[in-house]
């Protein structure tokens, strides 16, 4: 297990490594320039490149950056004076993150209890409800299910506020607007894992000491269903985690994925760079945790990956 934890972490870092990399040098060949406006005049533009070091080769501005990231430097942001990376990720990573963690514990409940239901029961119409929950819940994008929400009870019914992160309130419709289409896709995972390990050998042998279905299912079946639904939480937590762009737009919330959008359209590439590598950090965490406790789970995951 600590070997396959390390070769996961060891991973992880070259991952990082190139995603620094990728995302410096493609922020460089972006057109134009950060300080570059109608009002700027081209001494005043050369001026400012040169105190900030944009006039040097992108090999020398590179080396500089990877060595100021190692001392957990992301720098200052070019269209924010006097505002530092880290300040703006530490001001909007909580906000994102509440959302996050909200949306998949939310889509986790909803999509085990829905899987389990569909897998159980015998009406045929629960089930097919069930099944056409989740064939609209993966249909339709996020940002249409966030805009019809908001429309409906925000603006029809004027039940919850659609604006801004003032209040409890105001995380529900976001909340369930990022939890539907992982939560379909969890019902589904389950729904179908279910009925195949319910014709295994150990659920017959369990029958025959006497268990109920009941304890059967919930102290046996279940930790294996939900092995492939682990696969699957970790890329979709870590989604959830570092911001869905359009949904924090609809809503205005001032989070990561708002964040981001605003600097590449600023040409802000120190921010644009401090939230990517935080973002892809959170990203691989977020799954290096979840193989970890696939593999602990499920000892033939660690015996593959020697």
């Amino acid at each position: 297990m600590g070997r396959y934890m390390l070769k996961r972490i060891l991973v992880g870092f070259l991952a990082l490594f190139v995603l620094v990399t990728a995302s410096f040098f493609l922020t460089r060949i972006m057109p134009g320039s950060p300080f570059q406006s109608g009002n700027v005049s081209e001494q005043v533009l050369s001026a400012l490149e040169e105190e900030y070091g944009l006039d040097k080769p992108s090999a020398v501005q590179y080396v500089v950056y990877l060595g100021n990231l190692l001392h957990g430097d992301f720098g200052m942001s070019y269209k924010k004076p006097g505002v530092s990376v880290a300040a703006v990720i530490g001001r909007a990573w909580p906000v994102t993150a509440v959302l996050g963690i909200l949306a998949i514990l939310l889509a986790a409940v909803l999509g085990t209890a829905a899987g389990i239901w569909q897998a159980t029961t015998e009406k045929r119409v629960v089930r097919g409800g069930i099944f056409l929950g989740t064939m609209l819940g993966t249909g339709i994008p996020n940002f249409a299910i966030a805009l019809l929400l908001a429309l409906l009870f925000g603006v029809k019914l004027k039940l919850l506020p659609i604006t801004g992160i003032s209040g409890a309130a105001n995380y529900v419709l976001p909340v369930v607007s990022l939890a539907l289409y992982p939560a379909a896709i969890i019902t589904r995972m389950i729904q179908n894992t279910l009925r195949d390990e319910m014709g295994r050998d150990y659920v017959a042998l369990a029958r025959a000491k006497g268990l109920g279905r009941r304890r059967i299912l919930l102290t046996h079946v279940l930790k294996n269903a939900w092995l492939p639904v682990l696969n699957y939480i970790g890329p979709a937590a870590a989604f959830l985690l570092t911001g869905s762009f359009v949904v924090e737009s609809i809503y205005t919330i001032p989070g990561l994925g708002r964040e981001f959008v605003t600097s590449i359209a600023n040409r802000d590439y120190t921010l644009i760079l401090g939230l990517t590598t935080f973002m892809g950090a959170v990203v691989i965490g977020i799954n290096i945790i979840t193989d970890v406790l696939g593999a602990w789970l499920d000892p033939r995951i660690r015996r593959t990956c020697r």
